[in-house]
């Protein structure tokens, strides 16, 4: 589904790069739905920045290392407080919130809440979750338009986020108990799920956050 370059989608992405793997397929999604996307590792380009995608799949302590020692966490912050519009994805969006149980992780505090561990009664239910499932819109968000009931994304995770705020959960899915799947304040939104891998939907999101400005 490609975009008019005579749009937002014409305003460069930039894809934080903190060692957290997975920023190729981010990229190629992003070209899908014409958004002209490059990593970024610097601190001060980053603080420039137009529109963010803060991906990442890994462990939440080395990322977090990652992202401090590149000086990326203050520039996040400042980004934001800046209105600029940044998707989190995966464990990019794990390490946004204050704190993750995996590894016993300080993590960024751009939403309040924290990260924990699924534990699983049932056997026939995994850990990692892993594959295909309905993502529920639990509020209207510019990023989650035309995402509808039985709309499935494509996740790998074992953890998860508890925002300290319901008005902060966008979405969620049932995985023994339902579970927050997209969070969000401001000009951040975070999804658990990965929309580069998720076909149709993932890339009707990316197209949605190609066109939001930021406000809700």
């Amino acid at each position: 589904m490609p975009l008019s370059r005579n749009n937002k989608a014409s305003i460069v992405t930039l894809i934080v790069d903190y060692d957290a793997g997975n920023l190729a397929s981010v990229k190629r999604a992003c070209q899908q739905v014409g958004l002209d996307a490059e990593f970024c590792a610097d601190p001060d380009q980053l603080r420039h920045a137009k529109r963010v995608i803060f991906p990442g799949v890994g462990a939440a302590g080395s990322a977090m290392a990652s992202v401090k020692a590149r000086g990326l966490d203050e520039a996040l912050r400042e980004v934001i407080s800046n209105g600029c519009p940044v998707l989190g994805i995966c464990l990019g969006m794990q390490i946004s919130l204050d704190y993750s149980e995996e590894n016993d992780t300080p993590t960024l505090g751009l939403i309040a809440g924290e990260v924990t561990r699924f534990r699983m009664d049932r056997p026939d239910l995994k850990v990692p979750h892993m594959g295909w499932n309905e993502v529920c819109v639990q509020q209207a968000h510019p990023v989650l338009e035309g995402i509808e009931a039985g709309d499935e994304f494509y996740f790998v995770h074992g953890y998860f986020p508890t925002p300290k705020d319901n008005a902060a959960i966008l979405a969620t899915t049932d995985y023994e108990g339902h579970f927050a799947s997209a969070i969000g304040k401001d000009s951040y939104i975070g999804t658990q799920f990965h929309p580069e891998k998720s076909g149709r939907v993932g890339l009707r999101l990316l197209s949605n956050f190609a066109q939001w400005d930021g406000q809700c």
